[in-house]
């Protein structure tokens, strides 16, 4: 591995795969979000953000879909 940089108390690497890793205090390694965080305020990777607005609006299709059946008269 190729060392990029040290941010803070954290090194960060370069794998041969072109993958990065982020190593610690205490050379603990660090995974997940915490990780993802890490290489973009460093500036080596872009994080999208995930929309929430589909969550919100499948609830509301839902009452619009029963309001719907209520107004049709029963045959």
């Amino acid at each position: 591995m190729e060392l990029v940089k040290k941010v803070g108390k954290n090194t960060i690497y370069k794998k041969r795969n072109g993958r990065f890793a982020v190593q610690g205090p205490k050379n603990k390694w660090i995974n997940g979000e915490e990780k993802a965080t890490i290489l973009a305020e460093a500036g080596l990777i872009k994080v999208s953000v995930k929309q929430a607005a589909p969550k919100e609006e499948a609830p509301a299709a839902e009452e619009a879909a029963e309001a719907t059946e209520e107004a049709q008269p029963e045959a």
